[in-house]
């Protein structure tokens, strides 16, 4: 199966699939092909396709990532206000995280264990 997510504005707001018996399996080519598809089913917006094997584009998109044009990846929407991207547009926490179970408290600004 063939995913595609509607971009508005630079941020994903839907998501279809388009059967590999339309576009076939092989991306870049299949992206065109599920495009007219999407267009001929009277879908408007602009349409990309996504990985969910994450083979392209740097990650699966889904509703609410944005997708970064130069770069040409989707990128997760950004977890805390506290958090930066990097370079290769992942967000990374302040404080690095320890090895173990634990989870970002954003109000501290520290990770908690459990």
């Amino acid at each position: 199966m063939a995913h595609f997510v509607q971009i508005t504005n630079q941020v994903v707001t839907d998501a279809i699939v388009v059967s590999n018996d339309v576009v076939g399996e092989n991306y870049p080519a299949s992206e065109a092909i599920g495009q007219q598809f999407i267009a001929d089913h009277n879908y408007p917006g602009e349409w990309l396709q996504t990985s969910y094997n994450n083979n392209f584009r740097k990650q699966y998109a889904g509703i609410g990532y944005t997708y970064d044009e130069e770069a040409d990846v989707f990128v997760a929407p950004k977890p805390y206000a506290s958090w930066t991207l990097d370079d290769n547009n992942d967000w990374q926490p302040p404080i690095a995280r320890p090895e173990g179970y634990c989870d970002w408290n954003e109000e501290t600004q520290s990770w908690v264990e459990f």
